[in-house]
């Protein structure tokens, strides 16, 4: 009996070793279904969840106590570095996506606040911040590097809760974005100058710092031209295999190989990821990919604001409370005024300039990465580099607090303000656009009368070869599933005047029509219908207009045929009308008739195709169903 209770328990052992690699996994799952809904509800930021998760779950909170309390093991994480890893990604998909959704175009417009205020908020702030350092008595080398890691803010933190809010696409919002774009810029140049100020072999810094440029420039042309030749016909091949897991795999591929080979360069790799989603937002891919990755963004993000908070350690903030609040707040004050004072110099709003200065003023992401390469190198003294990590992160719990202040403050700015503030290039018009699903024979019509109209319009369609074309001849159409929510929110389907489905399968038609609906409530639908009975069944599923095919070919040919036999042109438009206002009358009237049948059907069993032919029009919406 001795054998096998022993044999059972090493099997037990394994397999509770085995489990424990999945641990981390297990628990930042769990976290994250119980964090978003939760703080979702109170209309909190799920960043301070996930933040406030990693201080609990992390090394300083219950893990002090795992050793002395074996139950609380299974409830710590324990493995930073597997966390940090996971976070690293984070950081890089969101990049990528807001590459994606810069674009070149854009990137080149908003030049001016990016090279321009960018580089006064970073040279500044790290001046300043250098300089208190070195009255501190603290190398000069370790000073800059942290003043400039002290310099950089939180793109991981501020991007996500502009969005949130909403609030992206106004003054303070772009003004924003644009300093952190030229600060995650800055990165790569700062990791050069540790890597080469670490160097034991007493060489030539000079030429080391320029050799690693060099070699890094190179790098990031090779990304471009490649991007630029390869990155078209690769998503065009995947996507003409019509299968969503393939074009997923497409989409990871070219995150992690342009972060990987940047990171191989000696750039960083959130720089190679956004360099990839710049080429790719001029695509016609772009919002399939945003639909695609966005899902994945979310996740990893959640888990580096989980690894920033097992960086917080209470009990620092426990034994010297105000000595660490109070850099908190000297670091804030002191970046926000230069960015203040550097929005005026720009042209800026004074409100948009508060607000665009509340939310740069914390510490950032990159901070972890440059002082703790520095520590590595010898450059920065532990206890200066750990006070520099706790203060940074102290300042990034408090900027969803700070944008709420600063959205306080965006509210006075005047329109008078507004367009005075020249440096702020207005967005793509997105909104008031209507939305054509389907750009077939049908669809390419409607977008050519829209476009006679001046009325703006996006379309998307599955036919990657069909987008291809069109988008070469400046049509402003997109690959995409209609019928997926996410890719009809990335053609902002919330400030869209209407949406026309002109797909040619019923199925197809009825699958969009029930999406945007979900979506959009009251959006104005118009819908392509198979005949008399489908258009019905469209205007039970709450279409606005449905028009059906064999009714206007009737019509059509009758309005021919009573032109060619002598009739007044006038009396033939008139009757026309006329008559194609009874048969919507009279599809309306079946529809309300019809429509305690189709439901009382439909709770019958979703799906359920009937044994045999039934009248009921409601048919081929439960196949969508």
């Amino acid at each position: 009996m001795t054998v096998p209770v022993q044999a059972a328990t090493q099997i037990a052992a394994e397999a509770g070793a085995s489990a424990g690699g999945y641990k981390e996994a297990i628990l930042f799952l769990v976290t994250a279904g119980v964090v978003v809904p939760l703080f979702h509800r109170l209309r909190v930021s799920p960043v301070l969840g996930f933040i406030g998760a990693g201080a609990l779950l992390g090394p300083f909170g219950l893990g002090r106590f795992a050793e002395r309390y074996a139950w609380l093991a299974p409830f710590t994480i324990g493995n930073r570095s597997e966390i940090a890893h996971l976070a690293e990604f984070g950081v890089i998909f969101l990049m990528f996506m807001i590459g994606v959704e810069l674009s070149w175009e854009r990137l080149r417009v908003l030049r001016r606040l990016v090279f321009g205020l960018g580089s006064i908020q970073v040279i500044a702030s790290a001046a300043i911040l250098a300089a208190i350092l070195i009255a501190l008595a603290q190398p000069v080398a370790g000073a800059v590097l942290v003043g400039l890691a002290l310099a950089l803010s939180s793109t991981a933190v501020v991007v996500p809760v502009l969005a949130e809010q909403k609030r992206l696409g106004t003054p303070a919002g772009r003004t924003s974005f644009a300093v952190l774009l030229f600060q995650d810029l800055a990165v790569a140049p700062i990791l050069f100058a540790i890597a080469v100020l670490g160097r034991k072999d007493g060489g030539d810094l000079g030429g080391a710092l320029a050799l690693a440029l060099g070699q890094a420039a190179v790098a990031l042309v090779l990304i471009v031209v490649a991007g630029r030749v390869a990155l078209r016909p690769l998503f065009q091949l995947v996507a003409r295999t019509r299968s969503p897991e393939l074009f997923m795999a497409a989409c990871l591929l070219v995150i992690v190989a342009t972060a990987l080979v940047a990171a191989a360069s000696g750039l960083s790799m959130t720089l190679g990821a956004f360099v990839a989603g710049l080429l790719l937002a001029e695509t016609e891919y772009r919002r399939a990919i945003e639909a695609t990755i966005d899902p994945f963004k979310g996740l990893l993000l959640g888990v580096f604001f989980v690894s920033v908070g097992m960086n917080l350690d209470p009990a620092q903030l426990v034994a010297a409370p105000g000595a660490i609040l109070g850099l908190a707040l000297a670091l804030v004050v002191i970046k926000g005024a230069v960015m203040l004072a550097g929005a005026r110099v720009m042209g800026l709003a004074p409100a948009v300039a508060l607000e665009a200065a509340l939310l740069i003023g914390p510490g950032g992401e990159f901070a972890f990465v440059l002082i703790g390469g520095a520590m590595g190198a010898g450059l920065v003294p532990e206890p200066v580099g750990g006070a520099a990590l706790i203060v940074t992160t102290v300042t990034m719990i408090a900027i969803p607090g700070l944008a709420a202040l600063g959205r306080r403050a965006g509210r006075r700015v005047s329109r008078a303000q507004l367009d005075r503030a020249r440096a702020e290039p207005v967005p793509e018009a997105v909104q008031n656009r209507v939305i054509v699903a389907g750009y077939g024979r049908v669809g390419r019509l409607v977008g050519e009368m829209l476009k006679r109209h001046a009325i703006p319009y996006i379309a998307l369609d599955a036919d990657p070869t069909r987008v291809a074309e069109h988008r070469r001849l400046g049509s402003p159409v997109y690959f995409g599933d209609s019928a997926n929510p996410e890719i009809l929110r990335r053609c902002e389907i919330a400030t869209a005047r209407a949406l026309v489905v002109t797909l040619d399968t019923p199925s197809a038609v009825e699958a969009v029509v029930l999406a945007a609906r979900a979506e959009r409530p009251d959006l104005t639908i118009v819908a392509r219908a198979r005949d008399a009975r489908h258009a019905t069944q469209l205007y039970d599923m709450g279409v606005t207009d449905a028009v059906p095919e064999t009714i206007e070919a009737s019509l059509q040919l009758s309005e021919a045929v009573l032109v060619d036999v002598g009739v007044p042109m006038g009396k033939v438009i008139a009757s026309i009308h006329e008559r194609r206002d009874e048969f919507r009358a009279m599809l309306r009237r079946k529809e309300e008739d019809a429509r305690p049948a189709f439901r009382a059907r439909r709770t019958v069993g979703k799906g359920a195709e009937p044994s045999e032919p039934a009248p009921q029009p409601a048919k081929p919406a439960e196949r969508a169903l």
